[in-house]
């Protein structure tokens, strides 16, 4: 696994095991199943099941129980809540004049091969690490998964200086076009200096009425007032390279995003997050609910 990112390979999974077994979906991803390939998608399950003790203790359920309780409470809540709350915006965005979709640590995001109408117009960037997008763009090859011409596949590390010149200069990424910027769980795995450097880098070159996405830790992440899962997540992540580091107060956040011209426009907690999107949900599956993930917060910030 040393050439992809396991935690993106993981939401992936979320993504397809909620399409693939809830009627009532809060996100439908239909192609991230195939992007997945059957082997790593069984795989996944398998290590999931083969954790239960980690995640839930003594717990007295079969195989296909302990599989929905795992994904249910730890890894669908972030997947889909932070996709629908992106691609919602995103929606509006366009109408309103938007014409670049900029996926900042694309992973193997799908939205670029499930377009809906709104976006046939405008052009799509996914960047992410070099080994990562090489295994993406094997994956779409080999499982037949059509790339459409207004997507762009882009090699680049976000912590390296010259990234940002790099989009502009080669791929032709347009600054004076109104853009939409996704940044998906990635907050969590870089330092605030390295956060503030890619958003301060971002404003140079967006123009007024911009907007970056994001969801980001809260200040209680690293301390006795966490949540379990977000403890356990955090010993996960550990465990496979991919360690948090750093976690963000609503006031540092509003005042480093105004330091770089940008304004927060929508920003939800996690009661927030599970009344506003995974109401419906829970009414219509009452015995096995979803709950916004523990201490993370989702923010849209417009550049001014």
């Amino acid at each position: 696994m040393k050439n992809k990112s396991i935690t993106a390979l993981v939401s992936a999974f979320a993504r397809a095991y909620h399409f693939e077994n809830d009627e009532t979906c809060v996100f439908s991803d239909p192609i991230a199943k195939t992007l997945l390939g059957k082997k790593d998608y069984s795989n996944i399950a398998s290590n999931m099941v083969n954790g239960i003790e980690f995640f839930y203790p003594n717990a007295q359920l079969d195989e296909e129980q302990a599989l929905r309780w795992i994904v249910n409470n730890y890894l669908l809540p972030s997947p889909i809540g932070r996709s629908k709350f992106t691609e919602d915006l995103l929606k509006n965005a366009v109408t309103l004049g938007t014409s670049q979709y900029l996926i900042l640590g694309a992973g193997y995001d799908s939205f670029a091969y499930r377009q809906p109408n709104y976006a046939k117009e405008i052009e799509i960037y996914e960047v992410d690490k070099p080994c990562i997008m090489s295994d993406k763009t094997n994956r779409l090859k080999c499982n037949n998964i059509n790339i459409p011409t207004n997507v762009h596949h882009i090699a680049l590390d976000l912590t390296s200086s010259t990234w940002l010149s790099t989009l502009t200069d080669q791929y032709n990424y347009d600054t004076t076009q109104i853009s939409f910027c996704s940044l998906l769980g990635l907050t969590y795995y870089l330092t605030k200096e390295e956060f503030n450097t890619l958003v301060k880098s971002l404003s140079r070159v967006l123009p007024k009425g911009s907007a970056l996405i994001f969801d980001y830790p809260d200040e209680d992440t690293f301390t006795k007032l966490a949540g379990i899962r977000t403890k356990k997540q955090q010993m996960l992540a550990s465990k496979s390279g991919e360690s948090f580091k750093a976690s963000y107060d609503y006031k540092t956040m509003e005042a480093m995003l105004s330091e770089n011209d940008m304004l927060i426009y929508h920003h939800l907690t996690p009661q927030e997050i599970t009344n506003q999107i995974f109401a419906d949900y829970n009414d219509a599956n009452p015995d096995h609910t979803i709950h916004a993930f523990d201490n993370v917060n989702y923010c849209m910030a417009v550049k001014k």
